[in-house]
């Protein structure tokens, strides 16, 4: 007996990918019949396994009887597709953290909230304990000041509306007037700051980056005493910010 033994592979899970790529061969549908003929399996499997990625909404049923390929692949592209710009701006964080021994954070504003992306750090850099998320958290971080910053009148005030400016620490402001009243007062700074005001003891800087006509945020924290180093950092990361959002806009 060998003492190499090849990996376990799950048949049906093989089977069912050998039938959504016959399915998505015939962008018109295809029967039931000739996707067994064209992938060799039994009548009763294909069409067990056709009703299966049916009901999870991978293979679309059409009224004629044939099959296409669902739209929750569609969604799984674009989830491929995000992911792939993630990869390609990483680097480029990474370098971020280490020039600045600074934690290094991405937001982007999706679906009317302002979500991190992706956060890189190290033992030398680490992050901030993240014990408010920031989709409830965007009135008090300077990451979601930033993309706050850049949304239109109309925008803004419905990210607001759903929102409550709770006071994370003294220093959080909580009243939307107060807010906004910064954030215009902002508008000709290349970034925007917090001091401790969604964690004591933290200080962060944050500049906009754009994915396509997706508002986001490029920024770091560090520990308070180090705020002297925020007017270097800016330089830095309005550099990085541009390397950022031209890997985040490439389509290929």
């Amino acid at each position: 007996m060998s003492g190499q033994e090849g990996p376990t592979l799950i048949t049906s899970v093989q089977r069912a990918f050998r039938l959504m790529e016959a399915v998505g061969a015939h962008e018109s549908g295809v029967p039931a019949k000739q996707l067994a003929r064209e992938t060799g399996l039994a009548l009763g499997t294909t069409y067990h396994l056709l009703r299966t990625m049916v009901h999870d909404g991978y293979v679309r049923k059409l009224e004629d009887g044939t099959f296409v390929l669902g739209e929750r692949l569609g969604t799984l592209h674009a989830g491929s597709r995000d992911q792939t710009a993630l990869s390609r701006v990483r680097p480029t964080l990474a370098e971020l953290r280490d020039d600045l021994s600074a934690a290094a954070y991405l937001t982007l504003y999706e679906d009317g909230e302002i979500r991190v992306a992706e956060i890189v750090d190290g033992p030398k850099a680490p992050r901030v304990d993240l014990w408010v998320g920031f989709e409830d958290a965007g009135h008090a971080t300077a990451l979601g000041k930033s993309v706050l910053r850049e949304l239109d009148a109309e925008a803004r005030a419905d990210y607001l509306s759903r929102h409550t400016m709770n006071d994370l620490t003294p220093r959080t402001i909580t009243y939307r007037a107060e807010l906004l009243r910064r954030l215009d007062a902002s508008r000709h700074r290349p970034a925007v700051t917090d001091l401790e005001e969604y964690r004591l003891g933290t200080a962060c800087v944050a500049v906009p980056v754009r994915r396509g006509d997706t508002i986001g945020s490029l920024g770091i924290s560090l520990d308070v005493n180090r705020t002297s180093c925020l007017d270097e950092a800016v330089t830095t990361l309005l550099t990085t910010a541009q390397r950022v959002s031209q890997g985040l806009s490439l389509t290929i």
